[in-house]
């Protein structure tokens, strides 16, 4: 027998390592011919002056407003326990009847849509109000949780239903399916918090008043001691959410949310119908003035017809078009890059490579990667090389690559391994990696999706995908390409979905992801 063989062979299974090295091969080969159509230039003479400047900022950070710094912490834990309680209840709702097509075709619909895109349209309505960050968060996380709520509901086992007379009651979910769906179900919903953390953080670009509104302004000012030592609350705040975020105090914590950010707006009913009835109406048909006689009528639709052609030709050729391909072109590079790093890095979180005191070090330098939201990533990394796609797959890459990475560490943990098992690279490549590859992959096929939603909204920052036009439009008030744009956004990320979907069932992969 090898010294490196396994303990056990596994059992054999529908998907053959044929398959699955099938699949690997072919995301790496188009992320390889992407590489020849992505913007890698850097447009920094020196990124190393500006790379000093910060690495001095992070050494001697500046807590220079604690009142500041405070209120903004405030605000961010508001924005997310709203958000995510009033998605949690809907989610719920939604997840009862999710076996319905037009609930699950609903809920992939509002979730392919991104928080910050869901704001932009918000901010129209109620302005750089609380019930903007509220509805941001709440209605794409409800989405999400309906989406996992329902296959974990799906999932659990029959045959306490199956031993009652009647199934199709409520009485019989509440006491059958849920008491056996509950922990998982609550231990997603506490990973989608820290989610919403970062989600709230990331409002803070448009202008609500989060961590990320005084850390976008410190940066962009180069005020590197005042980013980090709002950085570093950020970081505490998601590394000891396990310590603070306690079942009992959560109605606590949701009381003090909403007495001390009430998700209130100023409403005016003429803004509301202004924008659904007028401004996102393609320009060719407002206010078109169509005779009530036949052939005036017929004349005149014809003629809205084929202005309605030519703006949307004119905007397919400029915007969408563009703003598609570049999307796929840096999401599927960054999904590669994302699987690159989840593999090289899951051993610093693994009992299997490093002892306590490494390992611990390890998983700090993952919680960073992981805690900090892909769009400031971006943001910092865009200050050093400039708007290409080098700082998006960078992003991309280490917060997708980092999550991914301690769920392989921690599913590491259960395998057994003999005393006289090889050691370093040999364990490695020939005890662990085939044993942690099937689920390494579907993590990252589910990751697919997010990794698309996000690189629609990283244009915000500059790179021409599909956030770059939506967020030009709405600059400009042309809410109606805006609304068409986002449209885009949400069907390739549903697309995104439905093939990973696919081809995790092809290969009898989870489909419901494990969480923290």
């Amino acid at each position: 027998m090898s010294h490196c063989e396994p303990i056990h062979r596994p059992a054999p299974v529908a998907s053959s390592a044929s398959g699955l090295r099938r699949v690997s091969l072919v995301l790496a080969l188009i992320a390889i011919i992407c590489l020849f159509f992505a913007d890698l230039e850097t447009y920094s003479a020196n990124p190393w002056n500006e790379l000093a400047r910060m690495g001095a900022g992070l050494i001697a950070p500046n807590f220079w407003s604690s009142q500041v710094i405070i209120s903004a912490v405030l605000n961010t834990l508001a924005f997310a326990l709203q958000g995510i309680a009033l998605a949690a209840i809907a989610g719920f709702l939604l997840a009862l009847v999710y076996r319905l097509f037009w609930v699950r075709a609903f809920c992939a619909f509002i979730r392919a849509i991104h928080e910050l895109f869901w704001a932009l349209i918000f901010i129209q309505l109620f302005g750089l109000s609380p019930l903007t960050g509220l509805l941001a968060i709440a209605i794409p996380y409800a989405g999400t949780l309906a989406k996992i709520y329902g296959e974990l509901f799906e999932e659990t086992d029959p045959e306490p239903r199956n031993n009652l007379t009647t199934t199709k009651s409520l009485s019989t979910f509440f006491y059958t399916t849920l008491p056996l769906a509950w922990k998982p179900l609550t231990q997603y919903t506490s990973y989608r918090f820290e989610c919403a953390i970062r989600s709230s953080i990331v409002l803070g670009f448009v202008g609500l008043p989060t961590l990320g509104f005084h850390l976008e302004t410190a940066l962009s000012e180069g005020q590197y001691s005042d980013a980090a030592a709002l950085l570093y609350t950020l970081l505490a705040l998601i590394a000891t959410i396990r310590w603070w975020l306690k079942k009992s105090l959560l109605p606590i914590y949701l009381l003090a949310a909403i007495i001390y950010l009430p998700p209130t707006a100023i409403f005016h009913w003429s803004t509301f119908t202004q924008f659904f009835t007028v401004d996102i109406i393609p320009a060719p048909l407002r206010g078109a003035e169509v005779s009530l006689l036949g052939n005036s009528a017929a004349a005149s639709w014809g003629v809205q017809s084929a202005e309605l052609c030519d703006w949307f030709m004119s905007l397919w050729s400029q915007q969408i078009l563009p703003g598609i391909c570049n999307t796929l072109i840096l999401s599927q590079i960054a999904l590669v890059v994302t699987g690159l790093i989840a593999l090289l890095c899951f051993p610093l979180n693994s009992v299997l490579f490093f002892k306590p005191l490494q390992r611990y070090c390890g998983d700090g330098l993952l919680i960073i990667g992981r805690t900090i939201p892909e769009y400031l990533l971006a943001f910092i990394a865009l200050l050093l090389v400039g708007p290409s796609m080098l700082p998006a797959i960078a992003a991309l890459g280490i917060h997708n690559g980092a999550i991914i990475a301690h769920l392989l560490g921690r599913f590491s943990d259960d395998i057994s391994l003999r005393d006289d098992a090889c050691h370093g690279i040999n364990r490695y490549f020939y005890e662990v990696l085939p044993r942690l590859y099937r689920q390494f992959l579907a993590f990252l096929l589910y990751r697919w999706e997010v990794i698309m939603r996000e690189t629609a909204i990283l244009g915000m920052l500059g790179i021409g995908t599909l956030g770059f036009y939506i967020d030009s439009a709405f600059e400009e008030f042309r809410f109606d390409r805006a609304m068409l744009l986002i449209l885009c956004a949400a069907l390739l990320n549903i697309g995104a979905d439905f093939l990973a979907r696919q081809l995790r069932k092809q290969l009898h992969l989870k489909t419901t992801p494990e969480t923290l």
